[in-house]
């Protein structure tokens, strides 16, 4: 249940925080949060980038068919030679979550206090 609530709370208010500032937002907010409600690195990695790909996932769908897949296809074909809407929106969501996965990560590792020892 902590999860779910965790994973509601970073899509909402990246949802919020992406209205006001740049798109790098999401991972702040999901790096806040996961420092706020801490849980394993795993789990902070993949709740975080599951929360940012389905809310960008959502968004660029939504826009994608209020401009009926316009500029999707152009950008598509700009981008990686293949005329196909639905891949650039997934690329992009891909990236936002990975984005957000290693800043939720990188919040559990801070919170965990566990020192790396490196040898040379």
């Amino acid at each position: 249940m902590k999860s779910l609530a965790q994973f509601l709370l970073i899509l909402i208010l990246a949802y919020v925080a992406g209205m006001v500032l740049p798109w790098w937002s999401a991972a702040l907010v999901a790096f806040l949060i996961t420092a706020l409600y801490p849980s394993t690195p795993g789990k902070s990695f993949f709740i975080s980038f599951l929360a940012v790909f389905v809310l960008w996932i959502v968004l660029a769908f939504y826009q994608d068919i209020r401009n009926d897949h316009l500029l999707a296809n152009r950008m598509s074909i700009t981008i990686m030679k293949v005329k196909s809407a639905p891949l650039i929106g997934v690329v992009s969501a891909f990236i936002g979550g990975l984005t957000a996965g290693f800043a939720g990560l990188t919040a559990a590792y801070i919170r965990s206090k566990k020192t790396v020892k490196v040898t040379a």
